[in-house]
C-alpha cells in the first residue's frame, strides 16, 4: 500500500515537471501559471482518486450486487471458497465476494486496496458456466486485483485528465493570443473558453483511447493469472464460453473495465474498447503468452 501511495506521489509530481517543461517549450512562463499546474493535478487525479477508494461502494450501488456474509446455499459456498483459495495463491487478503443479478456471464474486482477488494458474479454467470469456466473467470477477476489494475488505472486516467487540462488551456491561450492579435493587458475573451472546451474534448478522446488501449493490454494479463490459478484450459473454455454468448455487457461504467466481457465494436469503435476480442484473448492463452499479445 505505501508503495503505491508513493507511486501515486512521484506521478504527480512527474506531470507537474512535464507540463512546466512543455510550457517552457511553447514559451509560457511555468511560474505564471503554477495555478493551473495545481489546479490541474488536483482535478486530474483528485476525480480519480475519489473514484478509486468509493470504488467499492458505487459497484454495490451501481450494480444491485449483494455480498455474501454468510453462505445461503452450496453455491455459495463453493464461491467463497474457490476465491479464498485464489486468494491465497495470489497472495493477496480474501476479498469480499458479491453476487448481482444480470442476465449475461459476466463478472468483475474492484477495490482501492488488493487485500480489501471486492469480486462480484453475475446470476447470468452462474446459471451458464460449468464450475471449471467459474472457476477461471474468479481467477481472472483475482488477478486483476493480486496486480493492483484498480491502482493502476486510476493512477493513469489521473496523469491523462492533468495532461488534458494543462494542454487545454496552454494551448487554448496561444490559439487565443493568435487570433486577438497578441494583444497585451486584455483578460480572456469568451472565445477562450470555446477553445478550451472544444480542446478538452479533443484532448480527452485521445486520453480515452490511450486509456482503453492500457486496459486491453491489462486483460491479456489478466486471462493469464486466471490460467495460472485455475489453469490454461479451464481459461480457454470460459472464454470460448463468453464468444458463444454475443451478448454486451450491461455492467456500469466504472466497473466494466474490470469486468470478465467488455463491450463489442468495429472499426474506430475498438480504440475505445476496454477489452481486447475474446478471439485475441484464447489466441493468446493457446499460443502460452504469459502476459499479453
Amino acid at each position: 500500500m505505501f508503495s503505491r501511495i508513493a507511486l501515486f506521489l512521484a506521478t504527480n509530481l512527474a506531470v507537474l515537471v512535464l507540463a512546466s517543461v512543455v510550457m517552457s517549450i511553447l514559451g509560457v512562463n511555468p511560474n505564471q501559471m503554477s495555478g493551473l499546474l495545481v489546479m490541474a493535478a488536483i482535478f486530474g487525479f483528485g476525480g480519480s482518486l475519489i473514484s478509486l477508494l468509493l470504488s467499492k461502494t458505487m459497484a454495490l450501488r451501481a450494480t444491485g450486487a449483494q455480498v455474501i456474509e454468510q453462505p445461503r446455499n452450496e453455491a455459495e459456498q463453493w464461491l467463497l471458497a474457490t476465491v479464498q483459495r485464489q486468494a491465497q495463491g495470489a497472495g493477496i487478503g480474501m476479498p469480499q465476494v458479491a453476487i448481482y443479478d444480470a442476465p449475461e456471464i459476466n463478472a468483475f474486482a474492484t477495490g482501492a486496496n488488493r487485500n480489501n477488494a471486492l469480486v462480484a458474479v453475475s446470476t447470468g454467470l452462474l446459471r451458464a458456466m460449468n464450475r471449471d469456466e467459474a472457476e477461471a473467470v474468479l481467477g481472472h477477476e483475482v488477478s486483476h486485483v493480486a496486480n493492483g489494475d484498480m491502482v493502476t488505472m486510476a493512477l493513469l486516467q489521473g496523469v491523462l485528465n492533468t495532461f488534458v487540462i494543462v494542454l487545454a488551456r496552454v494551448v487554448g491561450g496561444i490559439v487565443d493570443s493568435f487570433l486577438s492579435g497578441n494583444r497585451e493587458g486584455e483578460g480572456r475573451g469568451f472565445g477562450y473558453y470555446i477553445i478550451v472546451m472544444v480542446l478538452e474534448v479533443v484532448f480527452g478522446l485521445f486520453a480515452t483511447m490511450i486509456a482503453m488501449w492500457f486496459s486491453r493490454r491489462r486483460e491479456f494479463r489478466a486471462d493469464a493469472g486466471g490460467a495460472n490459478l485455475a489453469g490454461r484450459q479451464k481459461m480457454i473454455a470460459a472464454l470460448e464460453r463468453l464468444n458463444a454468448q454475443h451478448a454486451q455487457s450491461t455492467l456500469p461504467a466504472q466497473v466494466e473495465a474490470f469486468g470478465i466481457a467488455g463491450g463489442i465494436g468495429q472499426g474506430m469503435k475498438r480504440l475505445f474498447l476496454s477489452h481486447p476480442p475474446l478471439e485475441q484473448r484464447i489466441a493468446a492463452l493457446r499460443a502460452g503468452q504469459g502476459t499479453f499479445a
